[in-house]
């Protein structure tokens, strides 16, 4: 069984017991969330795609922690004029595990 959500403007194929990083979901660690953006379920043969999302489906993740990801330079340059800045970004990743696929 495995389905398919959306979080944080991606999608990501998930099944029981995987473990993950996902956009920070702005969960305590330990905590249970239900991701409910739930765009297909499959079921061994079956298959259900919503339309945009299926009625009544959700994922029942575990947050494990909050994590960062590597590090992003932004360089800034104007020819001849010496402007340069360097900036940098280190987005934040929430890691969860996933514990359940409901259905309706």
């Amino acid at each position: 069984m495995y389905a398919i959500i959306a979080s944080g403007g991606k999608q990501y194929r998930v099944e029981p017991g995987q473990r993950l990083e996902v956009e920070k979901l702005g969960a305590e660690s330990g905590s249970q969330v239900d991701l409910g953006q739930v765009l297909l379920v499959s079921n061994g043969d079956q298959v259900t795609v919503g339309q945009p999302t299926v009625a009544g489906a959700r994922v029942v993740v575990d947050v494990l922690g909050e994590i960062k990801g590597r590090k992003v330079i932004i360089f800034k340059y104007k020819n001849k004029v010496r402007y340069r800045r360097k900036t940098g970004h280190r987005q934040r990743y929430s890691r969860v595990v996933v514990k359940d696929i409901v259905t309706a």
